[in-house]
């Protein structure tokens, strides 16, 4: 922060998270600690790479205003991501009631004898933030973890097991039944078989 008599100016960096063909912005704040209307002009050494707004205004007594500054979209990085680029910020105690469009340039002009106070801010820029890495699965908070491939493999073996027994079971049911349905037959063929040797031994008798 700078702690200058007029205005206090923070951060003293412009620090941008430089992103390929992608206008970003970042800002200024300028606090006014004293009783009295103060000025402000932002100037730059590479106007047609940077927006100002504002670039110019008044900062009444005891309070603050934010400033803007977005660097256009850039169709390459520069080397080891350094940046020359510079900012400069006078401001000059004007008339109470003073607003910005009272504001003229020879205001800054300290040859003709006004007190201008000036603060330097260079440009930074930062890495881009990172994406947030992807949750595992079964890793979100209050879900249960998912069963792996050798859980899998158990559970799918104990099924395979239990389906097994239960068809092999199936299948001696069958068997039973089939059985007491042959002996119910066969039970039924010696009856009539019997009964047909009677009826012959009675035919037999009667002659």
């Amino acid at each position: 922060m700078s702690t200058a008599d007029l205005l206090s100016i923070e951060p003293l960096e412009l620090k941008f998270p430089f992103e390929l063909r992608k206008q970003i912005s970042c800002g200024l704040q300028l606090s006014n600690k004293t009783d009295n209307y103060v000025a402000f002009k932002v100037k730059t050494t590479n106007p047609k790479k940077y927006c100002v707004r504002p670039n110019t205004g008044v900062v009444l007594p005891r309070s603050t205003c934010d400033v803007i500054v977005t660097m256009q979209a850039q169709k390459e990085a520069p080397p080891d991501m350094q940046c020359r680029d510079k900012f400069l910020l006078q401001s000059v105690k004007v008339n109470d009631g003073a607003s910005a469009k009272d504001i003229t340039a020879e205001m800054f002009n300290k040859e003709a004898g006004h007190v201008v106070e000036e603060c330097k801010l260079r440009v930074v820029y930062a890495s881009p933030p990172q994406p947030p890495s992807p949750v595992r699965e079964g890793s979100e908070e209050g879900s249960p973890p998912r069963a792996s491939a050798s859980d899998n493999g158990h559970a799918n073996a104990a099924e395979f097991a239990a389906a097994a027994k239960q068809f092999s079971e199936g299948l001696e049911a069958q068997d039973k039944s089939f059985e007491v349905k042959l002996n119910s037959v066969f039970s039924v063929s010696l009856c009539a078989a019997a009964y047909a040797r009677f009826i012959l031994i009675c035919l037999v008798l009667c002659r």
